[in-house]
């Protein structure tokens, strides 16, 4: 099949420089560079590790770092449909980032999946993975610039990508994916938002967080520790003047801390001996942090202009149903155009229990 440009040099090249512009304009493209073959997905015959612009949500500069993998056989008329993917917790820390990290064999067969069904994927690391600043965990507005963005330098990278796109994601990505859909349209209108899938996708945490007290009693949910220390980091990175600090123990201070660097799966080993109420000095409930938590964890109801699939696993022991309940109730009440569907699984198994619903989903995304 015809290679992009930016693929041809990058076979004879490390990397292969962007033409410069004059401004960070979001989408632009910084560099390509062929991904190495262990990085890659099952049916990708193109992998490319792209670095881009893309903006903070205060609107700040910021450089991307993602991946474009495209499936075999020639371009449709047109070209390729894309689904940007945004992915789940991995950490926040620079060695984290998934484009610079063998997936986790789930992900790998999941995104074998949309591309054996004819679709490029893009996938953005969110800013802060493997690029300067720290990357804030359950930053909506921020993850949602780098996955629009993605899309933009994907296309300026290869030309038979077509401009009509979807999100599709999982758990934070689940989170990020609907901050994507509620301002893909405004963000980029040169391309074509046709929809969104979240799956497991947490929300109305900014309700529960303000409970958070010293003391709190474990609630026996998994991950629970690791995802609040992830929070916590986030929070005190993108509002130094809240002074998270004074709401943590030492043994708190010291995980969030640790959360900064540690991927996952060794901040739970970390936490592993640390209940979530050994975390606070004092409650999170005032009027100011109560504020911060909404602005920062809040996922908008209102606004969304494209079809949303909203799919959870009735046996969900990270992000527990009632939450997606008032999700999807908000939802509807603000006029979105949810497919609200349910399955009797766990967190990560819904994300393949769903499949049976949303490969026709997006399917029905590209029809006209």
């Amino acid at each position: 099949m015809r290679r992009s440009l930016w693929a041809a040099c990058a076979s004879v090249a490390v990397m292969c420089p962007a033409v410069a512009v004059a401004e960070p304009v979001p989408g632009a493209v910084m560099s390509v560079e062929p991904l190495p073959a262990e990085l890659s997905v099952p049916g990708a015959v193109v992998a490319e590790r792209l670095t881009y612009r893309t903006q903070w949500r205060s609107g700040v500069a910021a450089v991307g770092t993602g991946v474009l993998f495209l499936p075999p056989g020639e371009a449709p008329d047109g070209g390729w449909p894309v689904v940007s993917w945004a992915h789940g917790t991995v950490g926040i820390g620079d060695d984290c980032a998934p484009s610079r990290n063998r997936r986790i064999e789930r992900e790998r067969r999941y995104l074998a999946h949309w591309l054996s069904q004819g679709y490029a994927v893009v996938a953005a690391d969110y800013p802060g993975l493997g690029t300067e600043g720290l990357h804030t965990y359950l930053d909506g507005p921020t993850a949602a610039n780098s996955i629009v963005d993605v899309v933009r330098a994907a296309r300026a990278a290869e030309p038979s990508l077509s401009q009509r796109w979807v999100v599709v994601g999982q758990s934070q990505g689940g989170h990020a994916a609907l901050h994507t859909a509620r301002r893909a349209t405004a963000r980029a209108p040169e391309l074509d938002f046709r929809g969104a899938v979240a799956t497991g996708a947490p929300s109305n945490l900014e309700l529960l967080f303000p409970f958070g007290v010293p003391g709190f009693p474990d609630l026996d949910l998994d991950g629970l520790v690791s995802f609040s220390a992830y929070i916590m980091a986030g929070l005190r990175a993108a509002r130094p003047d809240l002074d998270v600090n004074s709401y943590l123990t030492p043994v708190g201070r010291d995980l969030v801390d640790a959360a900064e660097y540690l991927c996952y799966g060794d901040l739970e080993d970390r936490a592993a001996d640390v209940d979530v109420g050994q975390l606070l000095s004092r409650p999170l409930g005032d009027d100011r942090m109560r504020a911060a938590l909404a602005d920062y964890l809040g996922v908008p109801t209102r606004g969304y202009d494209r079809p949303l699939f909203v799919g959870q696993g009735l046996r969900d022991r990270m992000v527990p149903a009632p939450l997606s309940f008032k999700l999807v109730a908000d939802l509807w009440a603000g006029s979105a155009d949810v497919d609200y569907r349910t399955y009797p699984d766990d967190h990560f198994a819904t994300l393949f229990a769903a499949l049976p619903d949303t490969t026709p989903f997006v399917a029905a995304r590209f029809v006209r």
